[in-house]
């Protein structure tokens, strides 16, 4: 069974930290790139960052660059999400997603509708 179980998301103020992690299991996790999506109630949801070991790549929303680092511990199946400098407008639900590298280019060409399987999400909520 694929599943995909995202932990880390809290309450935290204005210029906290949290670090999400995104458990992977049922699929073959090196052929896959892993990304983080974030939503707020009515909006669309966005992607965040993307990483894909394999091919060595990983990307970043404008917003949270510089801010935000993704990682992954294959040995772990896991993919981390460490948030600095947290600001309001990021609360929202973080979900992480996989798709076949291949079909994303290696992070280079993914998005909400071309994700294979998403995770159930943990809710970040950043206080002003």
């Amino acid at each position: 069974e694929v599943q995909l179980v995202e932990s880390g998301g809290g309450l935290v103020q204005a210029g906290g930290s949290l670090r999400l992690s995104c458990a992977a299991s049922g699929f073959t996790f090196d052929d896959y790139a892993i990304g983080w999506f974030r939503q707020d109630p009515g909006k669309e949801r966005w992607g965040v960052s993307c990483i894909s070991s394999s091919d060595g790549n990983t990307y970043y929303e404008d917003s949270v660059k510089g801010r935000f680092t993704i990682s992954s511990d294959n040995a772990k199946n896991t993919v981390y999400l460490q948030m600095n400098s947290l600001k309001p407008e990021d609360t929202a639900v973080y979900y992480c997603a996989a798709a076949l590298r291949t079909a994303v280019a290696g992070c280079g060409f993914w998005n909400y509708y071309g994700m294979d399987y998403w995770g159930k999400g943990t809710l970040v909520t950043v206080s002003s």
